[in-house]
């Protein structure tokens, strides 16, 4: 645990009949050396530590010069670089513009297809709409026929139920 000033300023020693404890003030006296005696060394420590950034900061100094003397010369290169990049990104640009205007082409090609083959479906479409209302009307007049045959036969069959009853015995 470490001693901070406010500590020492609020440390109270008990009273006895002859003064304070003298343990207690002795063990407080040696936590008081202790703490200091750790100050003094982490104050020597950053001292030595600051004259080592110092040094460093120092090396980096020279480096920052170096380096920005080969930044200067660099540049001039990038600058080449630059000048290039464009020419090369300006023909890419052309080319690409080339290709596009060919897939473009190609896209609209392929609408005016689409839109033919759409056409021709809904041609398609109505001609099988057509067949199935005929082939529904066909059925339905069947069924109508059927429905009229069944109907006959029911009448005739309720002829004939008629006809079987046992005659009625006349009482």
């Amino acid at each position: 645990m470490s001693l901070t000033p406010l500590d020492i300023q609020q440390q109270r020693f008990r009273v006895r009949l002859r003064g304070f404890d003298i343990r207690e003030v002795d063990r407080f006296l040696e936590h008081i050396a202790e703490s200091l005696s750790a100050l003094q060394s982490e104050n020597k420590n950053l001292k030595e530590e600051v004259r080592r950034l110092k040094l460093e900061t120092q090396g980096y100094k020279e480096r920052e010069e170096t380096f920005k003397r080969a930044m200067l010369n660099s540049q001039k290169v990038l600058e080449q670089m630059k000048e290039n990049a464009r020419k090369s990104a300006e023909i890419i640009i052309a080319d690409a513009e080339v290709k596009a205007e060919k897939i473009l082409n190609r896209a609209h090609n392929r609408l005016s297809q689409l839109h033919e083959d759409i056409a021709e479906l809904k041609r398609q479409r109505m001609q099988i709409e057509v067949q199935i209302r005929s082939i529904i009307e066909a059925h339905s007049k069947l069924l109508e026929i059927g429905k009229e045959s069944m109907d006959a036969i029911d009448e005739s069959d309720s002829k004939v139920t008629v006809l079987k009853q046992p005659p009625s015995t006349l009482s």
